[in-house]
């Protein structure tokens, strides 16, 4: 589902050069749930960043549904942020002046769904994240663990093919913490492929497999999962044909 081939970003020029991420390969197969670990400064994040075309690579190759997408112009790449990548960031980044329902019908609304089927499936997620008596509640009136809900509804509205997690838990207490474990075990078990960057071993022992970055490299690489996600027989249903549904998604042709 996502591959990185020689992947590099650099911040900076000569001598004051930062290597945030070092000629990095990973390959993570459809429905596997990937946790990326390692210290502040490592890369995880700039990584996620351009797995999911927030940012671009000084070299190298970002692949996801089996297309090459780091050489994507800005539309293209916004149409791919809109319709197959999910976010889900540390900070919530909820608009205030929109209720809950508001904040996970946008996406929809933005990829061109009518305001009933945004409604309809918005309501539906809210739902499945226990968060129906919440609905028409502004972010202010949320709790921290209730705002990520929210915010874990918004990047499934429109059925993405992999959902990016930066830090997902960082800033909630243990009760908020253990609400999106249980989201984030539910989505695992549903074979959304799914990418969290976090220090939390907690959320990283949900992963079917953890990666582990130092100085922008990989360090080291687990599978939790006795091979499920990458071609293993067991957990829940794995999506195929990633590449024509990626060029359904985009409007590509082949």
């Amino acid at each position: 589902m996502l591959r990185a081939v020689g992947l590099s970003r650099t911040y900076g020029r000569g001598e004051s050069t930062v290597w945030a991420v070092d000629a990095l390969d990973l390959d993570v197969p459809a429905g596997q749930t990937l946790a990326v670990t390692g210290p502040s400064g490592c890369g995880k994040s700039t990584l996620l960043q351009l797995f999911g075309g927030l940012d671009r690579p000084t070299d190298g190759e970002v692949w996801l549904g089996g297309r090459r997408i780091d050489h994507l112009g800005e539309q293209a790449l916004a149409r791919l942020r809109r319709r197959a990548v999910g976010f889900v960031f540390q900070a919530f980044h909820l608009m205030d002046e929109l209720t809950a329902a508001e904040n996970v019908e946008l996406p929809a609304l933005l990829a061109g769904a009518s305001p009933r089927a945004a409604r309809r499936r918005a309501a539906d997620l809210l739902d499945r994240v226990g968060l129906t008596d919440r609905a028409r509640h502004l972010p202010a009136k949320l709790s921290g663990g209730q705002r990520q809900r929210v915010a874990i509804a918004r990047a499934l509205v429109n059925e993405p093919l992999v959902v990016l997690a930066d830090e997902p838990t960082g800033n909630l207490d243990s009760a908020a913490t253990h609400e999106v474990l249980r989201l984030f075990d539910e989505l695992r078990a549903g074979g959304q492929t799914l990418v969290m960057v976090t220090h939390d071993e907690r959320v990283a022992a949900t992963a079917d497999r953890v990666v582990s970055m130092r100085d922008g490299m990989l360090a080291d690489d687990t599978r939790l999962d006795d091979g499920v996600g990458s071609g293993g027989s067991g957990g829940g249903p794995r999506r195929s044909g990633a590449s024509s549904e990626l060029g359904a998604l985009l409007g590509w042709e082949g």
